[in-house]
């Protein structure tokens, strides 16, 4: 599962089991957040236009009602015992159109390696839909594969919280829409590490030795890093602050300190007792806790985590672009919305969608993964907008450091 926010760079933002997740919020009060603050192409090819960039797809919504939508995991709510996704099912049966969803997204980076030349090819990358973390939406607008959004048929864009209406990397929101923000932060295995994790420094623990895992997400991995060195991210941070975060996990690498660099599926490791304490996101680590059983405890550093956000965009070469937009028109429903929200615990971006929480579940609305206040906010960093340069240089030492 963080996301560049303009202005103040903070966001002022159904499944019966033994332990509903009711309960489990309840009784973990937010998993210690507070606490721890102590194929074949049908696009126009490049070269159409003045800038060489490839041209949008024609749209056949009216003919073909469908939608695909590629996603992270663990980020639509989900009934296990129907299989489905009761809120996606609420969109077809609404709108006549058919959803088709996969969790097809582990990492920013391996996901843009995997369509980034049919993108550039104006292609039909086989998605209506992807989701993906605001710096490499950035990218995508600023390459020119992204269609631009009809805002007439998201008449609930309205609805978007007024902070994150003017980001940087796509000012007025011309060719995206925020999904869900969340924290990067610690997580720890309460029962393998009884003393709880306080800062990054406690991951380099002796007895943690290859059973650490952190994100392949630059900016959160390499922003948490830099916070624990007294980096403001959000700041005009230089290059040597950034190298010597480098060198910090580099050491911890080759050290066998940290046993792997990985996108969504550390979680895999957590499950199986590999990885007992991460660098991670914070809806990840509540969705475990409710799946497997309360046996992760999350919290931001004392030297802070990171903020993200992720975001919803039609490829430039999607033939079903006007289906795109009813499925965000749906999303930002304030019902629709705060029912994703209590199922995936992520900071909902969706005015109103507070008070229908309400209704939905009571006890969620004080909940700061989804809901945080200003004090909640205040150890949460939003690593800030690189240059393309800085991008380049950054991501190629990143990459370098992880083994890539």
């Amino acid at each position: 599962m963080a996301r560049q926010l303009p202005k103040d760079p903070k966001v002022r933002q159904l499944i019966a089991a033994h332990l509903s997740r009711r309960q489990l919020l309840a009784g973990t009060g937010g998993l210690g957040l507070l606490g721890g603050l102590a194929a074949c192409g049908t696009g126009g090819a490049p070269g159409a236009n003045s800038d060489d960039k490839p041209t949008p797809a024609k749209d056949l919504s009216a003919e073909q009602k469908e939608v695909n939508w590629a996603n992270w995991t663990l980020y639509l709510d989900y009934d296990d015992k129907t299989g489905k996704y009761p809120t996606l099912e609420g969109f077809s049966k609404k709108t006549g159109i058919k959803a088709n969803y996969a969790e097809d997204i582990d990492g920013n980076d391996t996901y843009f390696g995997k369509i980034q030349g049919q993108l550039a090819s104006g292609q039909d990358i086989g998605k209506d839909v992807i989701t993906l973390t605001d710096w490499m939406t950035g990218r995508l607008i600023r390459l020119g594969y992204t269609q631009e959004l009809d805002a007439a048929n998201i008449p609930n864009k309205k609805n978007l919280l007024s902070n994150l209406v003017d980001v940087d990397f796509d000012p007025g929101r011309k060719h995206s829409l925020t999904w869900q923000s969340g924290f990067a932060g610690i997580a720890w295995n309460k029962d393998e590490v009884p003393g709880g994790l306080k800062s990054v420094s406690d991951l380099w623990k002796p007895g943690l030795k290859g059973r650490v895992e952190v994100v392949d997400e630059m900016r959160d991995t390499m922003g948490i890093l830099m916070l624990e060195e007294g980096v403001d991210i959000s700041g005009d941070f230089s290059d040597d602050d950034f190298a010597k975060a480098i060198e910090m996990l580099e050491k911890q690498i080759d050290s066998g300190q940290i046993r792997q660099v990985k996108g969504n599926s550390y979680k895999e490791d957590l499950i199986s007792g590999d990885a007992v304490a991460v660098i991670c996101w914070s809806g990840d680590i509540t969705q475990l806790n409710f799946e497997e059983g309360d046996k992760w405890e999350f919290a931001l550093p004392e030297a802070g985590g990171t903020l993200l956000t992720d975001n919803l965009m039609v490829p430039i070469g999607s033939p079903h672009k006007a289906n795109a937009e009813a499925l965000m028109n749906y999303y930002y429903d304030p019902a629709v919305a705060a029912e994703v929200a209590a199922y995936v615990n992520y900071i909902c971006p969706v005015q109103g969608a507070k008070e229908a929480m309400e209704k939905i579940d009571p006890e969620l609305v004080d909940n700061p993964l989804i809901f945080p206040s200003e004090t909640d906010l205040a150890n949460a960093h939003v690593f800030r907008s690189l240059t393309a340069e800085q991008e380049t240089n950054y991501g190629d030492q990143f990459q370098k450091a992880i083994g890539n």
